[in-house]
């Protein structure tokens, strides 16, 4: 996992801002096209902002991955990354602290703990995003945490939306058998399927050593009993085939296949591969082909206390989609009942964002998490490089911790989000500012979602760094005192993601002490 990187001021930088603008230096994932981005450092009141439209910069080849690069880029103000909604991380955290462990550090991703929280964002009329830029200082000098908050318009019970053509892919080998596996995501499919509209399609495709075409794509409408009666059959029997069932469901959804529709495979799986192909690369490849040829899109739901964590994000990655770990009722009703029927729809395609900090003003920042999602600056809006796929209801949230200069004030950052639209591939932008006025004070004065966002954020942080070599965030607070702050937010929000929150915490303050 890539390490945190600090962006600091060079000399070199700012030699090359008044030769006449800031080449951004770093790999490209793209040898066509890709924009660069300058600074005037005449514009005071404009800081430093992303290029206009128009602006070329060559890039180096050989960097098609920016995920598995081995050299870090020179540093720079702007930081780019594509969206991300999973939530895995966290909810495999919590599994794990709940069962009496610490977490593997290496199945921590900071920003799956922030996204899994309500905000109160604005959000915009229509597809697209708003933009949201604030934030409050720490408790160490010269140092805030700063919110960039994107927000997709609302979910609207009975509003249009394309019908969907559902493969599940249901992993049922013999680990499935374990209690909070196969069951519940059998309970929790029943329920989904009668909550899905009658030009829903659905196909079930089952694996263990072998891969089965349970179900067809079928149209609900007048069929519910079959879909209802296949589910009910699925028993866990052998070994976990992942390369077969992806392979089988994608055929199934390919034959499926509904012009006009979301197409999407739902793998519902513990991602352990202990049969036939279990090489990563492979399965990925035709994850890959499928979305690019047919636009088939992948929702991955872990389950089970022994999870494949990375090959899951890995699988969702590729296929322009993204994950959920399932560990209990709440978290099955929370992800089949209301989040998969109410988002099937897309308000935006491979949406990046990019954030711009002042360097009159910001000495160095360091952004919370998104360490395989990074894009490289350049490539921000270059439209052939892959962001991320998200829809109506969402929020997503990066955190900065941000140094300033002493004893400046004014503009501190521009963040941008670039996206396509869904159906026409139109290229939209929507940017916001932070004046350093904005700044909520200190950071537990605060309003009361900032503040759960940084619990969350510092909660990652400490497990992250719990048995492995990465500098903990300016300010961070002891797990005691993260503990009280997150109780104090549970009975000031009446949130109950909160408390269970504050109770993971505890729980990690008992597994560490």
């Amino acid at each position: 996992m890539e390490q945190y990187r600090i962006r600091r001021v060079r000399a070199a930088l700012l030699a090359l801002t008044a030769a006449g603008g800031l080449l951004l230096t770093g790999c490209s994932a793209s040898g066509d096209g890709a924009n660069g981005s300058s600074y005037d450092g005449g514009n005071k009141g404009g800081g430093y902002a992303p290029a206009p439209e128009g602006e070329q910069q060559g890039s180096s080849p050989d960097s098609s991955d920016s995920d598995s690069r081995d050299v870090t880029p020179e540093p720079d103000y702007l930081s780019t990354f594509a969206l991300d909604v999973d939530t895995a991380s966290y909810g495999y955290a919590r599994r794990t602290l709940a069962e009496g462990s610490m977490p593997d550090p290496a199945t921590v991703r900071p920003e799956e703990f922030v996204n899994s929280f309500r905000q109160d964002y604005d959000r915009p009329d229509g597809n697209g995003f708003s933009v949201t830029v604030d934030g409050a200082r720490t408790d160490k000098d010269d140092w805030s945490l700063v919110r960039v908050g994107l927000a997709t318009r609302a979910a609207e019970d009975g509003e249009a939306r394309p019908p969907a053509a559902l493969t599940f892919v249901i992993d049922i080998s013999g680990s499935m058998a374990e209690p909070g596996r196969l069951d519940l995501a059998k309970d929790s499919l029943g329920t989904m399927t009668d909550q899905l509209r009658d030009d829903d399609s659905v196909a079930i495709v089952t694996f263990s050593d072998e891969a089965e075409r349970v179900l067809p794509m079928t149209r609900l409408d007048g069929n519910r009993d079959e879909v209802h009666d296949a589910i009910d059959g699925l028993e866990p029997t052998d070994s976990t085939n992942l390369g077969a069932g992806v392979d089988t469901g994608y055929e199934t959804a390919e034959d499926g296949l509904r012009e006009g529709a979301t197409n999407r495979v739902v793998l519902i799986s513990d991602a352990l591969a202990n049969t036939g192909d279990t090489d990563a690369d492979t399965i990925l490849e035709r994850i890959a082909s499928e979305r690019r040829e047919h636009g088939i899109t992948l929702f991955g739901v872990g389950v089970g206390s022994d999870y494949g964590d990375q090959l899951m994000e890995q699988l969702a990655d590729k296929g322009d989609g993204h994950t959920a770990y399932v560990s209990d009722e709440d978290d099955a009703r929370k992800v089949f009942v209301d989040q998969l029927p109410r988002n099937i729809d897309l308000t935006a395609r491979d949406a990046k964002a990019q954030v711009a900090f002042d360097p009159e003003t910001v000495l160095e920042f360091r952004l919370v998490g998104y360490d395989n999602r990074r894009v490289d600056d350049e490539d921000f809006r270059d439209d052939s490089v892959d962001g991320g796929e998200i829809g109506p209801g969402h929020t997503v949230t990066a955190l900065y911790a941000v140094r300033h200069k002493p004893g400046t004030d004014g503009h501190l950052a521009t963040a941008s989000v670039r996206w396509l639209d869904p159906d026409s591939r139109t290229p939209h932008e929507e940017s916001g500012r932070l004046e350093s006025e904005d700044l909520e004070g200190d950071l537990w004065d605060s309003g009361p979602r900032l503040q759960v966002t940084a619990v969350a954020a510092y909660f990652a942080d400490t497990l992250r760094s719990y048995g492995a070599e990465f500098s903990p965030l300016p300010g961070t607070p002891s797990l005691g005192e993260l503990s009280e702050h997150a109780h104090d937010l549970a009975r000031s929000t009446e949130d109950k993601d909160v408390t269970r929150l504050a109770e993971a915490i505890d729980q990690a303050k008992r597994h560490g002490d």
